[in-house]
């Protein structure tokens, strides 16, 4: 999203205040925001707020002295995208049929943008027949419009009217802004640590913390893939639109992914699993005892060896990554060739600033003919659009 032009259209509904949490994401995630309001609006924020948060002026009068004579035009044709949060009826009837009587509804009327409308109102309001159509008129003009959330409203009533949560509004923006250079590809993704018994209390584990094969999950559904998730325990919200399947153990990571892998064009073994697992579980805690304590272990399954020895009767571009603390390249070449990859990223995970339990990363990536190809170090979300491009180079 970074240098998208983005404009977030505000009306006159309670749900104003959660678009300053909007342009805050949006602004983070490195887009140009601007910001429309109706007259309305300003009744609920201030725009003053919102210039706070975006960096520019807010445009809230056709004929005020902040407005420039073609901005109701220019705004929406340079702009990549124009977001209106909330929606209100009254809005979706303007957009609907061409009604242009102050500056967001002008600027829509003219705008050449992808638009996306999130509606929120009461609930009796949006099922009202008159909505729905307007509603239905706008999808059949290309426009995208979100699903409202359900529960409580502010007119205390319970049902659908809710804006959608600005995290979700974000994420359906940054798919909208994607190529969709990935429709009709079904990728299967692995994410985060497992976990290995050895009581009720207690596991050997490691410190994956899944940010990485989430970001890859989200890279991929944004870009029109079907993605499955298959991930152990993280503390991260499961991206929208991912089919997430939740597991723990190594053979629980394997079952998932051995019954979701068919059909599969992409699968990325991101999830850093456990090699060892405890030969025999106490079913009760184990007291503390002597001054030392020896554990039995039995090798786990190796899921990406098997995915790769039997990638012929089930063809797909298989992608595994590497996480060492020394000899990186060399490590990571001998796992590409001993597990019949199409590319492996490895990363040094010894690094304070790439690796486990951060939000950056520098990744090498290695190919069977050699070529290795170094990132800079990028925010996990870049890293996985940059995995993904190379992937999507090798199909």
């Amino acid at each position: 999203m970074k240098d998208k032009k983005i404009i977030v259209g505000i009306t006159g509904g309670i749900a104003a205040y959660k678009a300053a949490e909007l342009v805050r994401l949006l602004v983070k995630a490195g887009a140009q925001v601007r910001v429309a309001m109706t007259a309305n609006a300003v009744r609920f924020v201030t725009p003053l707020t919102f210039e706070a948060l975006s960096g520019h002026r807010v445009i809230r009068d056709m004929w005020g002295q902040e407005e420039t004579t073609i901005d109701h035009i220019t705004w929406g044709q340079e702009s990549d995208l124009i977001i209106i949060a909330p929606a209100t009826a009254n809005i979706i009837a303007k957009m609907a049929h061409g009604i242009a009587d102050d500056f967001l509804s002008t600027m829509v009327v003219a705008a050449t943008a992808k638009i996306l409308v999130c509606p929120s109102m009461n609930d009796r309001m949006l099922i009202n027949p008159a909505v729905q159509n307007n509603l239905r008129i706008l999808n059949e003009r290309n426009f995208a419009v979100m699903v409202p959330g359900e529960g409580q409203l502010a007119c205390r009533s319970e049902g659908p009217g809710r804006l959608p949560e600005p995290q979700e509004i974000v994420e359906h923006a940054w798919t909208l802004l994607s190529p969709q250079d990935l429709s009709g590809q079904k990728v299967l993704i692995t994410a985060g640590p497992t976990i290995e018994p050895i009581d009720p209390v207690r596991y050997i584990s490691n410190r994956s913390s899944g940010r990485m094969g989430f970001a890859l999950a989200k890279a991929a559904r944004r870009r029109g893939a079907s993605v499955t998730l298959v991930s152990g325990p993280v503390s991260l919200m499961p991206p929208n639109g991912v089919t997430f399947i939740p597991v723990k153990t190594a053979d629980e990571m394997k079952n998932a992914v051995m019954e979701n892998r068919s059909g599969c064009n992409i699968v990325i073994k991101a999830a850093a699993v456990s090699d060892y697992r405890p030969k025999d579980r106490a079913q009760q805690k184990i007291k503390k005892g002597p001054d030392s304590l020896t554990l039995d272990l039995l090798k786990n399954p190796d899921i990406l060896s098997e995915l790769g020895d039997t990638k012929k009767q089930s063809p797909c571009v298989l992608v595994g990554f590497a996480a060492e603390t020394e000899d990186l390249l060399a490590n990571a070449e001998a796992k590409l060739k001993a597990k019949n990859l199409d590319m492996i990223v490895a990363n040094d995970v010894s690094r304070n600033d790439a690796g486990f339990e951060t939000d950056t990363n520098i990744v090498k990536m290695i190919f069977p003919d050699g070529h290795v190809e170094d990132s800079t170090l990028m925010t996990k979300d870049e890293v996985a659009d940059l995995i993904l491009d190379r992937i999507k180079s090798l199909k």
